[in-house]
């Protein structure tokens, strides 16, 4: 069924091209000139956001949750200021739906997490129960269930202020530190953004603080009188029945547990932090950790002026963006390592010189940030050399194979003055790379091997996905880097693609990790089994394009809303978007698609929707934190990914040709020495 979509924006009136490019030579006439003309004035939108560093940052925009809550963090360490309170609040109020409901994705429905978290922080900012907007949040929070309703972490902010009682949240003591790494349940068990939270956590939910509130919150409480109603219990016989009564036992040991043991076990929770602290001051590059990490040093005497509760304060400031005068929004973390490599793929893939000193200028800063020391993904692999690189700008402690992979396939588009360092670069990676493969074949972005079931069955742990399990997309990308080397060959390689064809979906797609979701999926991993030897008609190839052309919507683009995580209803279903239209494009093109209604009347669509200024409008959340839980709309996805699928598409260049390397990239996998079943045929 062809999806349907609202409409969209009309067409751009053409530009006459900038400076900042050379002249174009003649275009033929209709499509093909609309979309050279569109590429020319993307790229030259894009150079002219460059940073004078040759990095590239776009905002990382996500829900009111971290805008509340970086409010409700002042206000517990007593240094919330009128400025920043009121230019928050301004943009929590201008996200607020017409029914009173904060969502967590643009267009999305009410959450209720978020409504709760958003009308406190506006109490706070100094908004009135009987003002209209707050009045139908209110009235909106209790048809959902109210307070008793929303999600463990936000009656842990709530409990903060005494809006909450401590015995009626989940237990996790900070004794979990000392689990040896074999056991269930050990910090190490889940991945690498959700132990970064749990370990502070474990210490504010030992000291169990109250700061009183200057108001009550009644209004949210579908019965203020028992705010606070006991879960039913599953059955003992059921894993939620096992960890509920598991929640039991560690209640019973918080009022008895031995103050030496308990103090022990903080303090080797601390240390643990503070040996993670980057050198920015910051935890992993993204705020949550650093928030909870903030609040457990302080709770445990560091004072606000203590130098690593200061420099973490800053590094909070640092994820605040002033979009306009006035306003104030929280970027949950920050991506120039992502948004750097993208644009450099999509600036060489339209045809920017490989020795530009954009991209030569962008080479040297990702060259610059490739991380050589050992991370928390040692603890799986104590003897992997380090060589990946992170997502943001300082990350050293959790590089990820995604960025690594993605790294690697930019810096091969570069004529680099100096090939020997670019190379011996590119080594390290892919040697890391490698040694971060699962035991199944594939890849997950932060751990091997991260797969234990139990993390997510904790009562404490519905904040989203708290376990890093290898994804089709990630795998795909390192796939994708290894047949761009040479190395589609290479038995880690081929038990990637092996990997791959075992997990397509039954109608075609592929199920997108850290992007929306079976367009992301589909996107990635189609151009990757191409790179790597696959042709468009092998079996799954041809389920992936009958696929994509099933979900074209009706005025030539592609969607998917993110409720199709939940809602299988939903897949390839949505607004067109920029990003997204890319993806499918990509996918046909590197199926050999490039002659296709499908993608002539996608590539019209993008051509059609560029603003004057060579971007394109994308509201619609295309990237994915948690599937589920956590989305995100990534500001530059609307310019990096349409720019590589009309490059591709107008330089009609076979993909995965164009960028391989000398073979001698081969030793950095092949002394590794696994075997596989070749991939050819599996999956028809």
């Amino acid at each position: 069924m062809t999806a349907t979509t609202d409409g969209s924006p009309g067409s751009p009136t053409p530009r006459t091209p900038s400076a900042s490019t050379s002249e174009p030579d003649p275009v033929p006439a209709g499509a093909e000139a609309a979309a050279q003309r569109a590429v020319q004035r993307a790229a030259d939108h894009l150079l002219a956001r460059q940073h004078p560093d040759g990095w590239w940052k776009g905002d990382l925009e996500t829900n009111v949750t971290m805008d509340a809550e970086d409010l409700l963090l002042r206000e517990f360490l007593g240094i919330r200021d009128e400025r920043t309170t009121a230019a928050s609040a301004r943009w929590i109020r201008s996200q607020q739906r017409e029914d009173g409901a904060w969502p967590t994705f643009h267009g999305g429905p009410g959450d209720v997490s978020a409504t709760v978290e958003a009308y406190v922080a506006l109490r706070l900012a100094g908004d009135a129960p009987d003002e209209a907007h707050m009045a139908l949040a209110a009235k909106w929070s209790r048809a959902e269930g109210g307070v008793a309703a929303s999600r463990v972490f936000t009656r842990i902010w709530l409990a903060l202020f005494g809006w909450w009682s401590w015995d009626d949240l989940p237990e996790l003591p900070p004794e979990i530190i000392y689990l040896p790494k074999w056991m269930p349940l050990n910090i190490y068990s889940f991945g690498c953004w959700a132990r970064q939270t749990i370990v502070p956590l474990t210490i504010v939910g030992a000291h169990r603080p109250v700061r009183p509130a200057p108001f009550g919150i009644d209004e949210l409480h579908v019965n203020p009188d028992t705010p606070n109603p006991k879960q039913r219990k599953a059955p003992v016989t059921t894993w939620d029945g096992i960890f509920q009564r598991l929640d039991q036992v560690l209640h019973a040991y918080h009022r008895v547990r031995p103050r030496t043991v308990r103090r022990a076990a903080m303090n080797a929770c601390a240390r643990w932090i503070i040996e993670r602290q980057e050198a920015d001051g910051c935890w992993g590059g993204i705020q949550p950790p650093a928030v909870y990490s903030v609040m457990a040093l302080h709770l445990l005497g560091y004072g606000l002026d203590h130098p690593v509760v200061k420099a973490g304060l800053d590094s909070l400031d640092r994820f605040a963006v002033w979009p306009e005068d006035g306003i104030r929004m929280i970027e949950a973390c920050q991506s120039p390592v992502w948004d750097t490599c993208l644009a450099t793929i999509a600036l060489a893939d339209a045809g920017l010189a490989a020795d530009h000193p954009a991209l030569v200028k962008a080479a040297d800063w990702m060259l610059s940030e490739q991380i050589t020391r050992p991370g928390d993904w040692a603890v799986q692999r104590p003897q992997l050399a380090p060589g990946g690189w992170a997502f943001e700008f300082h990350n050293d402690n959790y590089p990820d194979t995604d960025d690594t992979a993605e790294v690697v396939l930019a810096l091969r588009r570069v004529a680099h003055p100096d090939q020997a360092r670019l190379d011996s670069s590119v080594d390290r990676a892919v040697r890391w790379n490698v040694g971060m493969q699962s035991r199944n074949g594939a890849w997950g972005a932060f751990d091997a091997d991260n797969t234990s079931p139990f993390p997510n069955r904790l009562p404490f742990a519905d904040f989203g996905e708290v376990i890093d399990p290898p994804s089709a997309d990630v795998t795909a990308h390192v796939v994708e880097m290894m047949a761009a080397l040479g190395l589609e060959n290479d038995p880690h390689t081929r038990r990637g693609i092996d990997w791959l064809l075992a997990e397509q979906e039954d109608n075609g797609a592929w199920f997108g990790r850290w992007g929306v979701n079976y367009i992301y999926g589909t996107g990635s991993v189609v151009p990757a089994l191409t790179a790597a030897g696959l042709t468009g008609d092998h079996p799954a190839i041809r389920r992936a394009v009958t696929w994509l052309e099933s979900v074209q919507n009706t005025d030539g683009g592609w969607g998917e809303d993110l409720r199709s995580y939940s809602d299988p209803e939903w897949a390839g279903r949505g607004h067109s978007t920029a990003s997204q239209t890319a993806w499918a494009l990509m996918a046909l093109l590197s199926a050999g698609r490039r002659d296709s209604e499908a993608v002539a009347r996608g590539v019209r669509w993008l051509t059609e929707t560029q603003l004057d200024d060579g971007s394109w409008d994308e509201p619609y959340f295309t990237g994915t934190g948690f599937p589920r839980d956590f989305s995100i709309n990534y500001h530059l996805y609307r310019m990096v990914f349409p720019l590589t699928a009309l490059g591709r598409y107008v330089r009609d260049e076979p993909f995965g040709t164009a960028h391989h390397t000398p073979a001698h990239h081969g030793e950095a996998a092949a002394h590794h020495g696994e075997t596989s079943t070749a991939a050819t045929g599996k999956g028809a």
